[in-house]
């Protein structure tokens, strides 16, 4: 059998992938063009890949091709019709990153919340230096056990942020973008009531019709201006000029993202313009990437190609 990694590089290349070996010939691409898809994919058994697109130019001529495994939880790169038409099976991964992006989630919450930037400037600059008082006031924070936290999305990741805001004693509430039935132990609002009485609303919504553009303007104005909004679902949910203008304006108070409507960033995003890290933190697509989340997904991987193969 003969497995190969079409863009391994987005694993990253500190994950051990040894495993793979057992199970056959196994031949690493950093990355893959449609182009060379199609002549690296002609003799595989297996195609391991996260974004290379997959549909008839790409694996048109890969007679040996048995099954697609994604390393991810979108799908969106795979032409299913296609797989279905020449009998290819495809696998995707749920649930591994819960915890990592949770933790991220977080990690970017408190940044902007408590002024981590400005404090952190304050010392380095050395302005703490023989200050004459102990505390510095001059950035105000307040406590999340005073706020309501809004979630967009409550699938596993949206449930464990749920969780973890609870635990601060926050008043968390949801919003379902696909109208599902409400969920038990969990206090679902509609969105403009979510919008307008939030004190962080966190997105953890995947890409559909019901989302894409969903904070546009519109949305951004009915939330308070104290408000702090974080996107970890997908970058095209937020309209990004709509919301450089609000910063910029003052309509909400700060944003962090980890999601853009084109990855990597391009050089005219309209968020590029905004310098002050009190107002914004983009992170580069990483809350999923803890080195424990990647185990665990190159893990779930290989015990899929096993259980397809029936290799005990």
């Amino acid at each position: 059998m003969k497995l190969v990694f079409l863009d391994a590089k987005t694993i990253g290349s500190d994950i051990n992938l040894s495993a793979f070996e057992t199970l056959g010939e196994v031949v690493y691409y950093d990355f893959t063009t449609p182009d060379e898809a199609s002549i690296r994919s002609r003799d595989a058994d297996v195609l391991i890949v996260n974004k290379t697109e997959i549909n008839a130019k790409t694996i048109g001529e890969a007679s040996h091709l048995k099954l697609i495994c994604v390393t991810a939880t979108g799908t969106n790169n795979l032409d299913k019709d296609y797989l279905k038409s020449r009998g290819i099976a495809w696998r995707n991964v749920a649930g591994y990153s819960t915890d990592s992006v949770a933790q991220h989630t977080f990690a970017m919450l408190f940044y902007l919340l408590e002024k981590m930037r400005y404090y952190d400037d304050y010392v380095k600059e050395e302005r703490y230096v023989s200050d004459r008082i102990f505390t510095h006031f001059a950035e105000h924070f307040h406590e999340l056990a005073s706020m309501r936290f809004g979630i967009i999305g409550l699938g596993n990741i949206g449930r464990k942020v749920a969780q973890i805001a609870s635990a601060f004693g926050a008043d968390v509430v949801y919003y379902s973008a696909s109208h599902q039935p409400p969920q038990e132990g969990y206090h679902q609002v509609d969105l403009d009531t979510l919008l307008a009485t939030s004190d962080i609303i966190s997105i953890h919504a995947p890409l559909t019709v019901h989302t894409q553009g969903l904070i546009n303007s519109a949305a951004l104005e009915k939330m308070k201006p104290s408000a702090i909004l974080l996107n970890l679902g997908r970058g095209p949910i937020v309209v990004e000029t709509d919301l450089a203008n609000a910063l910029k304006k003052g309509t909400i108070a700060a944003a962090g993202l980890d999601v853009l409507s084109q990855e990597p960033m391009t050089d005219d995003n309209p968020l590029l313009s905004i310098k002050d890290s009190k107002k914004l933190l983009i992170t580069p697509h990483v809350a999923w990437a803890a080195i424990e989340a990647r185990t665990r997904l190159m893990d779930i991987i290989y015990g899929q190609i096993k259980d397809f193969f029936s290799i005990s």
